[in-house]
Parts: C-alpha cells; structure tokens; sequence
C-alpha cells in the first residue's frame, strides 16, 4: 500500500477552488515575510497582527496564509501557482524567493518561525550560484538581527545530525541554518531551511540547535499530554499540526508532526528525502518501515512496526526483518496496542484506505486512496477510533467507528523516544 498517492492531490485542488474564488480576473500577489525576521518587532507580532499584514482582499479565503490550528497558534504561508492566482513569498524586500513558512504563537505572541527557503518537493531544482546567493543574504540577515557570530556545524550522521549549516544563539534570540550534506547526495540541494525564535522557545526550536540529535523530551514526561473527556474520549492534547499540501507527503507529514511533538527538529521535505518520498507517488508501507526504522536511533528514538497487512482484505500481522510473522491480529488486540500506546502519551502513525467507512467530521470531497494519519486516542464507551490528519485546521481532532477503522487499516506504526 502507498500512503499519499495523487488521488489526494485532487482533494487539495477541490479544497482550493472551493475556498479560494475572486472577483477579479487572473492576479499576482508578492508577499514579504520580512517582519517576521526583523527583530525585536516580530516579538511583539501577534494573530491578528498576522491577519492584517496579510489581508485577504477580495478573496473569499485569504490566499497568502492558512492557519493549521484552530486556536490560531501556528499559520502558514505558501508559495501557490493556479490558474487564476500566483502568490510569490520572499524576503528581504523580495529578494530572496521562498517556498513556505510556519509561524508560531505562544500566549498571542510571536514564538518563531520555520522558512522553507528551498525544497526539491516545492521548487524542483536550484543552481549553485542561487542556493549560494540565498544561503549568504538570509545567513547575514541573521547575524545582525541577532549581532553575534555564527557557529558551523557540520553534519555528523552517527549523531544523529543529518543537517549542515550555521546556528546563532543570543540573548535577542536563536536562529539556524542549514540544508542537507551535499556531499551524500550527489552535489544537489534537497532543502535550505532557516528556523528564527525567541531566546527561550522549547521544543523543536531549541533542539535545532543543538550539537547532538534526539527528543527534548523524556518518555515519561507523555502522560502528562493525555486528557481525559466526559464523554469518555481519551485522547493526545498539544502535537503540532502541519500541512502536507497538494504533495503525496502524509506519511513524512505525520512523521514530522511525531517528531515535533518530541522536540525533534525536522520537516516533511527533510523526512521525504531520507524516505525517498516523491510528490507524486508517496512511500509505501514497507518503505516507512525500512526508512524509519534505520534512522530511529539516530534520534534516540524507537520505531517499530505494530501491524500491517500482507495484502488488500487478508488480515493484519506483525512484520519483523519483512516477514510476516504470528497469528492474525483480532480487533481486540488492535485496540489493545491502540489503548497502550495512547494512555502512554504516545502518538501512533497509521496507515489505511481512506474513504471506505464514514468519519466525523465527514470527508468535504468524496474520494478513496492509500493515507496515513496518526491515532491521537480512543473511545471505549463509544467504540470510536480518535485521529487527526496532516491537512491543517480542523483536522486536529477526529473520529469514526473503531470496528472500520480496523477493517481499513493497512499499517500502524510506533516511533517514541529511547530517554526515560
């Protein structure tokens, strides 16, 4: 099974031209995003600061931006091609084009923001005198907001730093730089990434700049994340939402909302590389399995494959070494894994075919195809299957009947930290 194949593609261009309409004929829009790297302004930036930057206009949804939470804690921008609408992102004062961008509140205030300069996913390819120009403006940019030396850091693999570039730590803030080895990918650039916050912002900030690789947090620091509802749900509270786009993406997508919740510094375009995800054609379950789980403990992390099924309608087993192996795994014990792992604070990846049962909220787009979403939690009372997928607001929390979800799922898998 393939998770993110180009059916979904055709969701993404329904949700576009639903959401997206204007009175007026084609437009170009150039949206500068330099006020989120000028310093100490952007630390006072707030959502509605956001929201009257960049106005919608005439357009029925705003074209520069969507925010990915409801609670309006992270938005982000995109860089769109469609036939009635071109918006260009940049930077400093439009000369240094980029892809996409993630901003981050905390208590309605700018927390930081992470800048996909470049990614093969988005631009297709760079010459090396433009990733040169990006990398120096964007490089000295940083120096002088946060009027401090850069330091190098190289890649180290077996540390777990699979991403070279120059950090900056001050007391104006914290910042990073970086792209991955050219020299293990035959010369070309597979991303150029920049992360700017606070002094002291926690999580995926604070890990990126670090020295060593590895979750900034313990394992049993999760529970604390578990919430408990009247209604008898119990369910994961507070993993980052990303937006996969129109890209095959939702496995290196899900996996990067996994990793944030850890405090692993990374993002889809970083994960598809190391995946070998294309935004056509997904990855595949047995690719995940292979991928991520011989890069887990880079990350001080532990994947491993729950359950998958050996083919369309056959059941689902445990899959050590690729081989199928052990009895069938009834619903009961599908649930049990489900109930374990999620009282544990521990979110799972979770591949199916989307489309065959009902879910609420139900899908906008009737459409079928191999997905991943995570399993967030449970509810035993109402015999649903709690999960959220990586599409943005309104996605963070959703359900359907746990006896479906089980008929529909193709793999479910487990990453968690090794750091007790």
């Amino acid at each position: 099974m393939v998770f993110g194949r180009p059916v979904f593609h055709q969701i993404f261009a329904a949700f576009f031209a639903l959401g997206l309409t204007s009175v007026s004929a084609r437009e170009t829009l150039n949206g500068n995003l330099d006020p989120f790297i000028n310093l100490p302004g952007a630390y006072n930036l707030t959502p509605d600061d956001l929201e009257n930057l960049f106005d919608k206009g005439d357009w029925s949804a705003n074209p520069y931006f969507d925010w990915l939470t409801e609670d309006r804690s992270r938005a982000i921008f995109k860089r769109l091609e469609q036939p009635n609408l071109t918006v260009n992102l940049s930077l400093l004062k439009g000369t240094v084009p980029i892809e996409e961008a993630i901003v981050d509140f905390k208590n309605g205030k700018f927390l930081g923001i992470t800048i996909s300069i470049f990614n093969r996913g988005d631009g297709g390819s760079i010459t090396d005198s433009d990733f040169d120009s990006r990398f120096k403006a964007v490089g000295q940019h940083i120096g002088s907001q946060l009027a401090i030396r850069p330091t190098r850091r190289e890649a180290k693999p077996t540390q777990g730093m699979l991403t070279e570039g120059y950090t900056w730590i001050s007391a104006r803030g914290k910042a990073v730089l970086e792209n991955n080895p050219r020299d293990r990918s035959n010369g070309k650039v597979e991303f150029l990434r920049m992360r700017l916050a606070k002094r002291d912002a926690g999580g995926a900030y604070e890990a990126a700049t670090q020295t060593r690789a590895g979750a900034s947090v313990r394992l049993s620091d999760l529970p604390r994340n578990v919430k408990r509802h009247d209604d008898g749900s119990i369910y994961i509270h507070g993993i980052p939402m990303v937006d996969q786009g129109a890209k095959g993406y939702c496995a290196v997508a899900s996996a990067q909302r996994l990793f944030e919740y850890y405090g692993i510094p990374s993002d889809m375009h970083q994960l598809a590389q190391i995946a070998g995800s294309t935004p056509d054609g997904g990855t595949s379950s047995h690719a995940i399995n292979q991928e991520l789980g011989s890069i887990d403990h880079l990350f001080k992390t532990r994947f491993e494959c729950l359950a998958v099924s050996a083919q369309r309608g056959s059941g689902l087993y445990e899959l050590k070494d690729e081989k199928y192996v052990g009895n069938e795994i009834p619903e009961e014990k599908f649930m049990q894994i489900i109930r374990r792992s999620i009282d544990d604070g521990i979110p799972l990846l979770w591949g199916l075919e989307v489309g065959r049962f009902e879910e609420d909220p139900p899908l906008k787009i009737q459409t079928s195809g191999g997905h991943m979403r995570m399993v967030i939690g449970y509810n035993d009372r109402g015999n649903r299957l709690i999960f959220s997928d990586s599409w943005g607001a309104g996605h963070e929390f959703k359900s359907m009947d746990a006896s479906e979800a089980y008929r529909a799922t193709h793999g479910l898998f487990s990453m968690k930290p090794i750091l007790r």
